[in-house]
């Protein structure tokens, strides 16, 4: 069966464009996707982690890595937003003076070296009560949270019954929404049942973006052989996980989950001390994204299916975060596709289908009409 979705043009509020010569391919490949804009991550080396002025060797600004980011390309999106990486460093009166200013939109929270260059992350507890939480709720600056117990070790970490993901959900989340009743929050990339119920509940003020990966794979594809590409933090979960996200994001006028990849290019997956956490898909994301929605059942050549995918893709996301959804659209069709492995001046970048041997079975036709 034969369909062709025409979709408005979408934000992908949770990605990687990393720093160097390799940012434009990474930014014209999320243009080359119908992408209207993105959230980049602040944990460059070193951090975004102050909003204005030069760059240090300890931190870099929001003002200057916008600038890398738009000279990079970044200029063709509608949207651009960097949040702060939340430190030590971090004041109530930086928050105050980036709000007013309106480079501020959202901050970062990482748990101290729960991924890649979190090292700088302070433990959430330092943060619930506090004076900064206090003045991202009196400026409307949304907090991003890397949703993980740190300091966990063995299967308090990882186990069928408990991850650090689980843990922080059930312990932390709660904590900060008693403390913080006015504190915007995105639950970012969830993999878990725990997570996917906690926001399904949770007041409005709170969101959450979801990965391809996390909505096609469980472990299980992970370990059959060792296949290092889906690598990612937090990591793909059980059966039981998959089928409570993609409840989530396929349950009829949910306003609550939207779009964002997590796309972290490597150019080196498998390292001596470990694998190198994040995986590729500048490029075929809406792809992805749409074959998890067929594997979920959702018919997307009928107008509900459509309208479940466009929710997700396309207009939560943009609503949450107070801007209007694009008025250009981008077209995908239903035939298979593919992406390509790119070369770079620092080593290959391997989007994820690639690495794991799958095919797209949709195909962006034009990247808008």
């Amino acid at each position: 069966m034969s369909a062709v979705l025409n979709l408005p043009r979408w934000y992908d509020l949770h990605t990687h464009f990393r720093q160097g010569a390799n940012v434009g391919a990474y930014i014209a490949d999320h243009l080359g996707m119908g992408c209207a804009g993105a959230l980049a991550m602040p944990n460059t080396k070193p951090p975004v982690a102050l909003i204005h002025g030069p760059d240090t060797d300890k931190a870099w600004s929001i003002e200057s890595y916008r600038n890398i980011l738009l000279q990079a390309g970044a200029d063709a999106f509608d949207q651009l937003i960097i949040p702060l990486y939340l430190t030590a460093d971090t004041t109530p009166e930086m928050i105050d003076k980036g709000a007013e200013s309106g480079l501020l939109r959202a901050c970062k929270y990482y748990p101290p070296h729960g991924t890649t260059n979190s090292e700088h992350g302070v433990p959430m507890e330092n943060w619930i009560g506090g004076d900064v939480f206090r003045a991202l709720e009196a400026n409307q600056i949304t907090l991003c949270i890397h949703g993980e117990q740190h300091g966990l070790a063995g299967s308090e970490y990882f186990d069928e019954n408990q991850t650090a993901e689980s843990v922080f959900y059930s312990e932390k989340l709660p904590a900060i929404l008693d403390a913080h009743p006015e504190l915007r929050i995105v639950c970012e990339h969830i993999t878990t049942q725990d997570a996917a119920e906690f926001v399904s509940t949770a007041p409005a003020r709170v969101g959450a973006t979801i990965t391809p990966q996390h909505l096609l794979y469980t472990v299980g594809h992970l370990i059959q052989g060792l296949r290092y590409h889906l690598y990612c933090l937090p990591v793909v979960k059980f059966e039981k996980d998959l089928a409570a996200l993609r409840k989530a994001v396929t349950t009829p006028g949910q306003s609550k989950f939207f779009a964002g990849t997590d796309s972290a290019p490597h150019t080196t997956k498998a390292t001596e001390c470990g694998c190198a956490a994040g995986c590729y898909t500048g490029g075929c994301a809406p792809q992805l994204y749409a074959m998890a929605f067929e594997e979920a059942g959702v018919d997307l050549g009928n107008e509900a299916g459509e309208d479940l995918f466009t929710r997700f893709l396309s207009t939560n996301g943009p609503e949450f975060y107070g801007f209007p959804p694009s008025p250009e659209n981008f077209q995908m069709k239903r035939e298979p596709s593919t992406v390509e492995t790119r070369e770079t001046g620092e080593g290959p970048i391997v989007p994820l289908p690639v690495g794991m041997e799958r095919e797209l079975t949709w195909t962006i036709v034009k990247e808008s009409v």
